[in-house]
């Protein structure tokens, strides 16, 4: 059973996750897992890509609570003893005319984007195999020219930025919004973007992390805009099918690629993460 490949998809009940999973059923020799909060969900995805000829897994996990997380870790590593494709899918995003205090917006949407993503990066990083792929899924939101301070553009993107630097950054503008100073500091006024430049920014340092690494695995970490796609986060507006959405992620998590430490387009492209400007939206 070790040596039986293992895929995980966080996040992967329905949207573009279930679609990567489709994608890693079709596409990928090993176990795929679906992963959710939602138990019931959950096995309802699976119950439904089974319906399709399909034979995915199912394991509870909550990407937000430590507990679920760290008994989805212990799973794994007593099941399969390692990790071939890690997809940090799970994120959440609030209405453009969402009620909430933007303070109240900023702590929950990074802590699921961010926070909980690192969560899960520190659980299963030590159960990652040689030449496994991790794909974090950004957002054309996620690149760097969406923040408007060339002050905080630097920090992002310092060669030298570590977890915990880039931790205290997503806490500072958590603390920005709290007093109202975020918009003068240069954060700009969209917490999801926040939240998905720290993914990206996040993804460029686990590359160097596993570069440093000794022995070497081999490891792959790369962060992907899935486009604009037609789930529930986009409130059915995306142009784009899930299964569309799922393509350059599926093509990331199957590592026909030598891509490590890159920022990833909806097309396969491999996208400037420090340019001035990104390219066609969606």
């Amino acid at each position: 059973m070790a040596s039986q490949k293992v895929a995980i998809v966080t996040g992967s009940n329905k949207g573009i996750g279930y679609a990567i999973v489709k994608g890693l059923c079709e596409k990928y020799e090993g176990l795929v897992y679906v992963t959710a909060r939602n138990v019931e969900r959950g096995e309802k995805a699976v119950k439904s890509l089974k319906d399709l000829g399909f034979n995915p897994s199912f394991h509870q996990l909550d990407v937000n609570d430590q507990d679920s997380v760290d008994k989805f870790r212990d799973y794994i590593k007593t099941t399969h003893g390692g990790i071939d494709v890690l997809v940090n899918n799970a994120a959440i995003a609030f209405d453009n005319d969402a009620k909430e205090p933007v303070s109240e917006q900023a702590e929950k949407t990074l802590s699921t984007n961010y926070f909980s993503l690192v969560r899960v990066c520190d659980a299963l990083f030590p159960l990652l195999r040689e030449n496994a792929q991790v794909v974090n899924v950004s957002s054309s939101a996620g690149h760097l020219s969406r923040i408007p301070s060339t002050d905080l553009k630097k920090k992002f993107s310092d060669p030298s930025l570590t977890v915990e630097q880039l931790d205290d950054l997503m806490k500072q503008f958590i603390s920005d919004t709290k007093n109202g100073s975020h918009g003068e500091k240069g954060w700009g006024n969209s917490t999801y973007v926040v939240s998905k430049v720290g993914v990206s920014a996040l993804t460029r340092i686990q590359q160097r992390m596993f570069n440093a690494e000794s022995p070497q695995r081999n490891v792959s970490c790369n962060s992907v805009h899935p486009g604009y796609v037609d789930t529930d986060m986009t409130n059915h507006k995306g142009l784009l099918t899930i299964e569309e959405g799922a393509k350059a992620p599926l093509f990331l998590a199957l590592g026909q690629h030598q891509l490590k430490g890159q920022y990833i387009w909806l097309n396969t492209d491999v996208v400037d993460w420090l340019a001035l400007d990104t390219p066609a939206k969606y």
